[in-house]
């Protein structure tokens, strides 16, 4: 079988899939058999693929029942979502480098390639959610604000050899992404319009299989550490709550208090009480605490410590 250029994308998408699952196939990729929840999670990947554009029910949407104000806080929030997405585009890349210099198992590579794409696809469906609403919003309305839309220099981190693969893995996807995939499970119980809902669902659905690959991983080499690499995940992990997610990176309450947060805080309230997505602080607030314990848990067989963690907002957790 060969690639042709009159096949249209989901037929391509299919011929490549069955030379994948074909038992003797001669596709030149490889898959290791020691990390198969790994694999498993890439073929769950590749079955569940969604368009942005054709998969959700863009004319369900009524902007027009939406009062301008309303419309204006969902554009900024959904404005503000796909800016997260952002930084993680070129993120997955960049962690695919890493695994491949490193030569880790090529099943982890192989997820790489699918997360980048769904990444994309997070950001497009964010990007459109916003201009179907009235138009994207391309930054905070108030700079001061974008300190806290900032992952300050971590991603970057997936590019130095001198930080370990194990700390990036455990702060950029068994803590922010797994803050990431509790935030939308929540607005997927809070929103009440039915295309912002589809929006949340496919993104939290992804989101899980994200999840599920940082804790596979730490689990299949935690028994490999030194207790000094141990502590440097830890450092990375207090370093992403600290510097990221409790500065306000996917829950605007948790910034700091300027007339930027203040904005933006209002223009959250206003999209949660229309139903269009988005929370507010006195119903989050528990989820995020449970967030942060769960993840100290699931940490800790492994022998990475968490130490307790303190906001204004929150106390100490």
């Amino acid at each position: 079988m060969a690639l042709s250029r009159d096949m249209s994308q989901d037929q391509a998408f299919e011929m490549v899939q069955t030379l994948l699952d074909a038992p003797e196939s001669r596709f030149p990729l490889t898959f290791n058999s020691d990390l198969p929840r790994i694999r498993e999670l890439f073929h769950a990947a590749t079955r569940n693929q969604w368009d942005p554009k054709t998969d959700v029910a863009w004319d369900q949407l009524k902007p027009e029942s939406y009062t301008e104000e309303q419309r204006y806080a969902a554009r900024l929030y959904w404005s503000r979502r796909a800016w997260s997405e952002y930084g993680a585009i070129s993120e997955s890349p960049s962690l695919q480098l890493r695994f491949g210099v490193e030569n880790r198992p090529s099943d982890m590579q192989l997820f790489f390639t699918i997360r980048s794409q769904e990444e994309a696809r997070h950001a497009e469906v964010c990007h459109t959610m916003a201009e179907k609403l009235g138009g994207y919003i391309e930054k905070p309305v108030q700079q001061l604000f974008e300190g806290s839309v900032s992952t300050h220099g971590v991603r970057r981190a997936t590019l130095n050899a001198d930080v370990p693969l194990e700390g990036i893995i455990a702060a950029l996807v068994c803590t922010a992404e797994e803050i990431a995939f509790d935030v939308f499970k929540h607005l997927d119980d809070v929103t009440r319009d039915p295309v912002a809902r589809q929006v949340v669902r496919f993104i939290m659905r992804d989101e899980s299989r994200h999840c599920a690959f940082g804790w596979y991983f730490l689990e299949a080499i935690c028994e490999t550490l030194t207790p000094e690499q141990k502590k440097m995940i830890e450092n990375s992990v207090i370093t992403m709550m600290e510097k990221v997610e409790l500065n306000g990176y996917h829950s605007s309450w948790l910034a700091p208090e300027n007339p930027a947060s203040c904005a933006e805080v209002e223009a959250d309230r206003i999209t949660y009480e229309a139903g269009l997505g988005s929370t507010v602080e006195e119903v989050e607030k528990p989820v995020f605490v449970a967030t942060v314990q769960r993840i100290r848990d699931q940490m800790k067989p492994l022998g990475i410590n968490l130490p307790p963690f303190h906001h204004d907002k929150l106390g100490t957790i």
